[in-house]
């Protein structure tokens, strides 16, 4: 089966940009425009390939097609670019010019929070030609943006590959358990108790965070003392957790990279320089696809894993 170009970069665009008029603004289109290839695509299909939500989701059909999508633009992209290399100039349409160098190469790629904020950014800086489509999700859950076709990597702790991907280790990210000077000071002046941690406030970056109440499971399987529900203050953004770590809003799990921990200074300390780090493993999952922009951007982060991640 023949499909339609116009109308698998429609599909991409809808759920790229989480909306028709979205679309037709990134294509230069109208949204009637949109709407027309859409419903030309799902007859083709034979079934719905868009639900007309807010944002724009696609349903099982639509999630294979993206797919299909995203590989047909990589390649296109990277056949373009290797053309303008050799001195050849592909007719691009009305609304580029002979001459110009062919557009970036886009790349949607789900890394972890921690990863994006630490080493993950440099790693993808090193790579040329190449946009990024950066979707900011938990570790536990990049894998899942996988299948859907919403992405090409992933930065993930699952070490299985989902079907059509390939996996590859990382590393370890070791976190230990840090907090202010006066958090300590206030709240563990006897030292850490479990009548201290059931009491002392716990910084969580989200709902899906879970390396705290880890490092409290591990302290109870480690001393024989459970630890009763702490109070809990959530900071959904990064650097804003660890200022929220040194301004003493309580304590928290902190990223400890082979070049020291990301926050330090005299005013953090780790709250049980005994307690063990609580290590999570990543895994860089790919689409199984022969692309040379694909397998650019994963070397760049495996060669940056090996030099900021335990090994």
């Amino acid at each position: 089966m023949r499909w339609d170009s116009a109308q698998l970069e429609a599909l991409a665009a809808v759920v790229g940009e989480g909306s028709f008029e979205g679309a037709a603004r990134a294509l230069h289109v109208t949204p009637s425009a949109i709407s027309q290839r859409i419903r030309a695509l799902e007859n083709v299909a034979g079934g719905i390939l868009v639900r007309r939500t807010r944002p724009v989701t696609p349903t099982a059909p639509g999630r294979t097609l993206l797919r299909l999508a995203r590989q047909t633009d990589l390649l296109a992209a990277e056949a373009a670019a290797e053309l303008h290399a050799s001195g050849l100039e592909p007719d691009r349409g009305e609304q580029e010019h002979a001459g110009t160098a062919p557009r970036p190469i886009s790349v949607p790629i789900a890394v972890n929070a921690d990863s994006l904020a630490s080493w993950a950014l440099p790693a993808l800086a090193r790579v040329p030609g190449v946009v990024l489509d950066i979707h900011r999700e938990d570790q536990e859950r990049t894998v899942d943006l996988l299948p859907q076709g919403l992405v090409m990597a992933a930065i993930t702790a699952q070490a299985e590959p989902v079907q059509g991907c390939t996996s590859r280790a990382l590393g370890v990210m070791p976190y230990r358990a840090m907090a202010s000077t006066d958090v300590v000071r206030r709240w563990f002046p006897g030292g850490v108790t479990a009548d201290a941690l059931s009491a002392a406030p716990m910084l969580v970056f989200d709902r899906h965070d879970d390396l705290q109440d880890q490092w409290l499971r591990e302290y109870a399987a480690r001393t024989g003392c459970a630890v009763p529900a702490p109070p809990r203050t959530y900071v959904p953004s990064q650097p804003e957790y660890l200022r929220a770590v040194r301004l003493g809003l309580g304590w928290g799990m902190v990223q400890d990279l082979r070049s020291g921990p990301v926050l330090s200074g005299d005013d953090v300390v780790l709250l049980d320089p005994q307690a063990p780090s609580v290590d999570v493993r990543l895994y860089l999952q790919q689409w199984r696809l022969r692309s040379t922009t694909l397998d650019a951007v994963a070397d760049a982060l495996l060669s940056e894993a090996r030099r900021q991640l335990v090994q």
